[in-house]
């Protein structure tokens, strides 16, 4: 048995040093560093960061790079990191509403105040690929921004906040400072779960998973609406806290988040009039997609509170939150690499136990059929 199990050590050290070659890849090529990766890959560490809960573009960097790419694997590398991070405090509550803006749209109205303001995004590119990236930088054509009507320091007010003037949205639920806010970092997620737990676990959400659920809500899984993008915004936001000794909130830094808010008409009831409901969408990074499938998602788990019948897979709380989770989902269906030797054999066993068992009971059956045939 100790020979075994030194050579086993031996083979999984073996193994990660044919790993770390692999990922080198040709030596002749100049190693991809992770400065580089953080400056030119941000949409897969927007997502790494906001599904791995821990905002550190550097460590998101390192962690897709040692993955080779695979972001589900570099998600848990990053959430595996932060468990050993001391917690120092808590900040203020965002406001998003004083987001320092780099793209704004609404698809509810076409002219909105502060303008529809496009930024960086594939949305209007072809979907053609750009062979002119195969070429260094310095053998490319460099085109420059044209001009465009500055919107900075312009006002901005959320799409809702427009609407709200005439009553048309849900107001938002009066803000309680004394009531617990969850965290699903350090409490294990329980079913029902309150919107608070719900957003997190969306936003910690495999993106594609999510996508899928919106997708399912649109296709006929779900209320024959259709959503309206009332608002995304893309932009970076300060990070405040309030040391107790001081007495007053300090900025600490900056981040860049993405924040999406969905509505749907809510036709009313006897006790309500007809009014849109929101579906709220927010990650770290530029990750408008998840942003959107987020909300849509938040809006169709919100059936308690809305007192609706859920019907469809996406309002199925305990399915969605906790299948969505990437890093759970990968270790359970990883796991089944792991040595089984013994469970397989009980099932070897059970299995030519009931082959077996059938064969006699066809044996039994032809006798009995013979037996008839004769009489």
């Amino acid at each position: 048995m100790y020979v075994a199990v030194k050579g086993g050590e031996k083979a999984i050290a073996n193994a990660h040093r044919f790993l770390a070659e692999v990922r080198r890849g040709d030596t002749a090529v100049p190693e991809l560093e992770v400065c580089q990766i953080e400056n030119q890959l941000g949409l897969a560490l927007d997502r790494v960061m906001t599904e791995g809960s821990l905002y550190d573009r550097r460590l998101a960097a390192l962690a897709v790079k040692q993955a080779q790419g695979d972001l589900v694997e570099a998600v848990f590398l990053l959430r595996a990191y932060r468990t050993t991070l001391p917690r120092l405090g808590h900040s203020i509550p965002v406001d998003t509403g004083r987001m320092r803006i780099l793209r704004r749209i609404s698809a509810t109205f076409k002219d909105i105040p502060g303008g529809q303001v496009l930024g960086p995004t594939y949305d209007y590119t072809h979907r053609l690929l750009d062979f002119d990236l195969i070429r260094p930088e310095r053998e490319r054509p460099v085109e420059p921004l044209a001009p465009v009507e500055s919107r900075a320091g312009a006002e901005m007010p959320r799409i809702a906040d427009i609407l709200n003037t005439d009553g048309l949205v849900e107001a938002s639920p009066p803000e309680n400072p004394e009531r617990p806010v969850g965290d699903l970092t350090r409490d294990p997620l329980r079913i029902p779960a309150e919107r608070d737990v719900r957003l997190q676990a969306l936003a910690r959400g495999d993106e594609g998973f999510l996508l899928s659920m919106a997708y399912s809500l649109q296709r006929g899984f779900g209320a024959a609406q259709h959503p309206f993008a009332g608002e995304i915004r893309y932009g970076a936001v300060s990070v405040e806290i309030l040391p107790d000794e001081l007495g007053f909130p300090i900025q600490i830094g900056e981040i860049s988040v993405t924040e999406c808010v969905m509505l749907s008409r809510h036709n009313g009831n006897a006790d309500h009039p007809a009014e849109f409901k929101q579906g709220y969408g927010l990650t770290f990074g530029h990750c408008e997609r998840k942003a959107m499938a987020m909300a849509i998602v938040d809006r169709a788990l919100r059936f308690r509170e809305l007192e609706e019948e859920p019907k469809y897979p996406a309002q199925n709380e305990e399915f969605v939150l906790f299948h969505s989770d990437n890093v759970e989902a990968s270790g359970f269906v990883q796991h089944l690499k792991l040595p089984h030797y013994v469970d397989f054999q009980a099932d070897l066993v059970l299995m030519r136990q009931l082959r077996e068992d059938f064969q006699r009971q066809q044996s039994k059956k032809d006798g009995n059929e013979n037996i008839a045939g004769t009489a």
